[in-house]
């Protein structure tokens, strides 16, 4: 895997993290980073999920669905 980096970021972190650190360092950060991701994507479907105007899409989506399936079953 390779990544590139803004000059002044690769500077930066090249004089703020000692070199042994540097692989842990990214790790934790990178970690952190998608962790906040992923729960943000779990409040977004929490909300969403609990709104009633999504959840009137998702009947009128599925009703569809059913006659869809209803029409290639004859």
């Amino acid at each position: 895997m390779t990544f590139t980096l803004p000059e002044d970021l690769a500077e930066q972190f090249v004089r703020r993290v000692p070199a042994r650190e540097r692989s842990k360092y990214l790790v934790t950060a990178l970690n952190e980073k998608l962790s906040a991701r992923n729960r943000d994507l779990v409040e977004a479907c929490r909300i969403a999920n609990n709104d009633t105007e999504v959840r009137a899409i998702e009947k009128e989506f599925d009703a569809i669905t059913e006659e869809a399936g209803a029409i290639l079953e004859l």
